[in-house]
Order: C-alpha cells, then structure tokens, then sequence
C-alpha cells in the first residue's frame, strides 16, 4: 500500500514544483536576504501541494473515467485499482491538512506579528494553492476541465512561487523578479501543454477539454514554441537588467535541451511518443533554475 502511495505521489513531478523557490531563494540570497528555516520550510511546503496536486488528480480522473484504457501514461493508483477512492480521498485530507500546517508556520515564521497584513496576504495565497491543488480535477467545476490548466499553472508554478518566495525573505517586491517567475511559469505551462498534447486524444473522450483539446494539436505546438524561446528571452533579459558578470549567462546551458526537444516536438508526427520528453522538459527546468540562481551569486 505504501508503494501504491509513492507511485501516486509521482515524485518525478516534485523538481519542476521546486524549480520556482529555487530560483526566488537564490534571487533573495544575490540581493543580500536569506533564511535557511524559511527555504526549508518553502521547499517542504512546495513539496506538499504538488504531492496534494497528484493525489488529486489522480482522485479526480479517475473517478471522472479520464484515465482509461485509451490514456497513454503510466496507469494511476485509482484505475489500476491499486488505491481505493475512499482511501485516496483520506490520503487527500492528510496531505492537505499537514501542508497548510507547515504553510502557516513559514508564514509566521517570515512575517511573524509585526506584518500582520503581510500574514494575511500568505495566508490567502497559502488557501488559494489549496484550493488550486484540489480543483484542477476534483469536483463539477475542475478548471482542469475546461482549459484553464496552463493559466494556474503559470500563476502558482511561476509567479507565486518565485516572486512569493523572494518576497517572504526580502519583505519587498522587485517588479524585475517577474521577468524570471515568468520564465519557470512559461516552463512550467510547457510541460502541462506536453502532456495534454500526448494525451489530446483520449482527454477528448473523456470530455476533459484542457487548451489543447480547444486549439487543436497544430497550434498547441506553435504555442509550446513561443512559451520555451519567450521563457529564454526574459531570462536573458533580467540578466541583462542585472548584469555584473558573464556568469549569468550559465543558465543558457539548460536550455541546450530545451531547444533540441523543441525540435523533437517540431518533427513529432505521432503523439504518443512524446512521453519521453516531459521528463526531460521537467530536469531542464529544474536545471535551469539552478544554473539562473547560482549565475546570479558566482
């Protein structure tokens, strides 16, 4: 039972989740702003609502019939008949609950008494992703079901997560940090629109109507492109805005992959082959977040 739980954790997921605290906790760090409690704490909560996102998901999709024979991906706990719904669904609460306990902590931990409006504004965005976790699948109104999958994903992946966890150690907003937030964001709604390419087919039985079912195949790859060469151009430019040596510039080495899936996905002909390529799309982004913030303290 215990494995059947990892397998639906899918944590291959949790580096891209990581990959926005990565780079908001190294901007903070270049900027002279650092705490280890509130980047272990931020890490551990990111983890939280991806693993809560998962379980949902898998909860949602599987109750709705959406992962079935015709689903290309590995089987799900739910249709493999590994985890009961009912069991999923307790697994749903506890993550859930333990997640929002450890969101508050680093709330406090951040802000503390003296911010108070501050406090509150987290606690907001701490329910906010919750919520967002749950939603994509669950229940009548999923927005998962109705193409606003790549919209959230780019908010929560990208902005929250990057401009949010530089600003829980700086107290401060730099609007120049949404150049980089946007580019996980961009990164990050790659990877949803890779796999909902894969799946478009069976997505549309299922009358899961994510962005790729509404626009079509041709144009969900046009729409791929721009989202990977724009993520490049505005890490390019804040490293520009923020120049002080060519060591800034290391990230481009993430991005060597990045433009050869590009390609893969260009000559792509049959989608189901694209399965390999969300892992890689995935380790690059993770990889670049690395490459971004360590550039920005060498």
């Amino acid at each position: 039972m215990l494995k059947s739980f990892i397998n639906a954790a899918r944590l291959r997921t949790l580096p891209l989740s990581l990959s926005g605290i990565i780079v908001g906790s190294f901007l903070a760090f270049a900027d002279g702003f650092f705490d280890w409690r509130i980047c272990l704490l931020a890490l551990i909560t990111t983890i939280g609502f991806q693993v809560l996102s998962n379980f949902a998901n898998d909860y949602g999709d599987g109750i709705k019939g959406t992962d079935n024979a015709d689903r290309i991906g590995p089987k799900r706990a739910l249709q493999s008949g590994a985890i009961s719904p009912k069991q999923m669904l307790n697994a749903i609460k506890i993550t859930g609950g333990i997640t929002f306990v450890v969101a508050l902590i680093l709330i406090y931990i951040s802000f503390g008494k003296e911010n108070l409006t501050y406090f509150f504004l987290f606690l907001v965005f701490g329910v906010a992703s919750l919520v967002a976790a749950i939603k994509y699948t669950m229940g009548n109104k999923a927005y998962g079901y109705s193409g606003y999958g790549d919209v959230f994903v780019f908010l929560f992946f990208g902005w929250l997560s990057v401009v949010g966890s530089y600003f829980l150690y700086t107290k401060q907003l730099d609007l120049t940090v949404f150049l980089p937030a946007t580019s996980i964001g961009m990164l990050s709604a790659g990877v949803l629109n890779l796999n909902n390419i894969r799946d478009r087919e069976s997505d549309a039985k299922s009358n899961k109507i994510t962005l790729v079912v509404k626009i079509g195949e041709e144009f969900a790859k046009y729409y791929h492109y721009y989202l990977l060469i724009f993520s490049f151009l505005l890490a390019l430019l804040y490293n520009a805005l923020h120049y002080k040596s060519l060591i800034q510039f290391i990230f481009v080495i993430a991005f060597i992959p990045i433009f050869r899936h590009l390609f893969t996905v260009y000559k792509n002909k049959d989608a189901k082959l694209l399965d390999p390529e969300l892992k890689k799309l995935a380790l690059s982004t993770f990889l670049f977040a690395m490459l971004f913030g360590l550039g920005q303290i060498l």
